[in-house]
C-alpha cells in the first residue's frame, strides 16, 4: 500500500525484476540520483570481476595480485561485520581474531611472526606483500570464515576465534593434501601493492 496526495493509500503491484533488467534500467537513468550512481558503480565493478575471472590464467603475476588484494579487502569488510556479529567488537579483539586465523593457515606463525618473515616494517600491510597464491589461501581462509560464522550463527568471541583458527588449518590441510607449497614458504614479491598500482597507473 502506498500513501497517495489525498492521504488515502492505494494497492500497488510488487514487481520481481531479473538481474538484467535491474541492469538495463540502472544504466539508463540519472547518475545524479544516489541509488543509480550506486546501482552503476556495482554493475561496473562485477563486470570487471567477471572479465578477470574468465582471462584470469593469460594474466600477469602482478595483475593477478592486484584482483585478489581487491577482493581481499572487499571480503575483509564483510568478515569484520560477521566477526562483529559473533561477538568480536574491539579493535583489539578483531587483532586477535585475525591472529587466530593467519595461526592456523600459517603452521602456528601469528601476524606478528610472519610480518617479520617477511621482513616488513611496522607500517607494512602482510596482505600487499604477497604473491596470488599465498594471498588466494587467505582469500578463501576470509570467505569461509564469515560463511560459517554466520551459517553456524557463532555468538560467542572465543568460540569466533576458534572458528577462525580451525578454517584457517582446514585451508592449509587442503594445500598439503593438494601437495602445494605451506603459505610461509611460499616467497616474498619484490614489488608491494601500492608499487604495482602506482606502476598501472603511469602505463
Amino acid at each position: 500500500m502506498v500513501t497517495i496526495g489525498s492521504g488515502a493509500e492505494r494497492e500497488i503491484d510488487d514487481i520481481q525484476l531479473s538481474r538484467y533488467a535491474c541492469y538495463l534500467i540502472v544504466q539508463n537513468s540519472d547518475p545524479r540520483k544516489k541509488v543509480v550512481a550506486l546501482g552503476q558503480s556495482y554493475f561496473a565493478v562485477k563486470t570487471r570481476q567477471q572479465e578477470l575471472i574468465e582471462n584470469f590464467e593469460e594474466l600477469d603475476e602482478d595483475t593477478k595480485r592486484l584482483a585478489i588484494r581487491k577482493e581481499m579487502i572487499e571480503h575483509n569488510k564483510q568478515l569484520v561485520a560477521a566477526a562483529k556479529d559473533a561477538g568480536v567488537e574491539t579493535t583489539k579483539d578483531y587483532a586477535i581474531f585475525q591472529n587466530y586465523g593467519y595461526k592456523g593457515l600459517y603452521g602456528g606463525l601469528g601476524a606478528k611472526d610472519i610480518h617479520e618473515k617477511k621482513g616488513l616494517k611496522k607500517s607494512q600491510k602482510i596482505l600487499d606483500h604477497m604473491g596470488y597464491e599465498e594471498l588466494a589461501a587467505n582469500l578463501f581462509r576470509a570467505t569461509q570464515t564469515e560463511a560459517k560464522l554466520r551459517r553456524d550463527n557463532i555468538q560467542d568471541k572465543a568460540e569466533a576465534n576458534q572458528t577462525h583458527y580451525n578454517v584457517g588449518k582446514e585451508v592449509r590441510d587442503t594445500i598439503k593434501r593438494l601437495g602445494g607449497t605451506m603459505p610461509e614458504a611460499l616467497p616474498t614479491p619484490e614489488k608491494s601493492i601500492q608499487q604495482i598500482e602506482r606502476e598501472k597507473i603511469k602505463l
